[in-house]
């Protein structure tokens, strides 16, 4: 049993935008000192960490610096290289670890793995060159959708075909790199699992929301969910915490699900906190952050308890964050922005919950 990291210790962060910002304000809230490393000009996670430096992941003399300065090490966003991970690894705990990285970059990979532990999947073929979407799209048929193996999210590096005359131009759209394409699956919501793991092995998880999606983009986040997501909240979070004691995942897991006639359908995972979880902040006993942050630091794990009977989270894109003095003027609203410089369309700029009591 590994003894629990005391107030005062250091948390790295990699990666500097603002899942990174709110982990750092929560592991302030326990005491804790955090160390941001981003190869950002502009980083918001810095502008709440004790301190900051701005560097490629790929510096040996760089990680050195940060695995001396670092009682634990963890990551905001899954597209970092697992290089940097496995060597910082081999000098301080690393938490989630690189296993974690690795399968969650990798949409092949990810769905195998999901789908060997007893997951359902929508149907997938893999395609690295044209003839090969040609050949999966007559296997799987159209209407489907082509996604990048790597660093694809909130809709970017995914086009839709509807038949196979569009392959070529979807080939090219993605750059004509390592794909998936996966048939379109017919559902009622969209939900995620928010799970989070102890060093100890302990396992929590959150109500599921109910996620609803403009542009490929977040919109809203909804709990309670709506019945026909009620209905798969056991078998999804079952599946959930497998998939986080298979990996020997230590930290916050999200897995994305399609609630559909035949079971929960699982969609994609993210090995950190998530923003379909950013409502617990207000809306939940212990938010995701300082779960994830107890998690790590192999403290107790908090309670996933309601703090209402009605609670939405709502992304302000781009120019929604002009909004704020309207906002903040809403009773029973929770504003957080996220510090961000420019406002640009499909920017993240930063969310608002409304927690209803009684």
């Amino acid at each position: 049993m590994t003894a629990p990291l005391p107030p005062g210790s250091t948390i790295g962060i990699l990666g500097g935008g603002q899942l990174g910002r709110m982990l750092a304000v929560a592991a302030a809230q326990l005491g804790y000192r955090t160390h941001v490393l981003a190869p950002d000009e502009e980083s918001v996670a810095a502008q709440t960490a004790s301190s900051y430096t701005r560097a490629d992941y790929h510096s040996r003399i760089v990680l050195d610096e940060l695995a001396a300065q670092c009682d634990v090490i963890t990551y905001e966003f899954e597209n970092i290289a697992v290089g940097p991970v496995e060597f910082l690894a081999g000098k301080v705990p690393v938490r989630p670890g690189a296993q974690s990285l690795s399968i969650a970059q990798d949409r092949a990979r990810e769905k195998a793995f999901v789908a060997a532990l007893g997951g359902r999947t929508a149907p997938w073929a893999l395609v690295e060159t044209r003839e090969q979407l040609e050949a999966a799209i007559a296997e799987i048929g159209a209407p489907s959708i082509l996604k990048t193996l790597r660093l694809g999210y909130d809709g970017k590096g995914q086009v839709r075909i509807r038949d196979v005359a569009e392959a070529a131009s979807a080939w090219e759209e993605i750059g004509e790199r390592p794909a998936i394409l996966e048939g379109f699956v017919t559902f009622s919501h969209e939900f995620s699992i928010i799970t989070v793991r102890g060093v100890d092995g302990s396992l929590a998880s959150y109500p599921p929301p109910w996620n609803e999606h403009k542009d490929g983009i977040l919109d809203k986040s909804t709990v309670p969910a709506p019945a026909e997501i009620a209905r798969h909240w056991t078998e999804a979070a079952t599946l959930a915490g497998r998939v986080a004691e298979a990996l020997g995942h230590v930290g916050v897991l999200t897995l994305e699900f399609f609630a559909t006639d035949e079971g929960p359908v699982f969609n994609e995972m993210a090995p950190r906190v998530h923003n379909s979880g950013h409502w617990t902040i207000e809306g939940a006993e212990c938010s995701q952050f300082e779960n994830h942050i107890r998690a790590i630091c192999g403290l107790p794990l908090g309670s996933t308890g309601l703090t209402g009977t009605a609670i939405e989270m709502e992304n302000l894109i781009g120019e929604d964050a002009h909004r704020w003095a309207e906002l903040l003027a809403e009773p029973g609203t929770h504003l957080h922005l996220y510090g961000k410089g420019d406002v640009r369309p499909g920017r993240k700029m930063g969310h608002v919950t409304r927690v209803k009591r009684g």
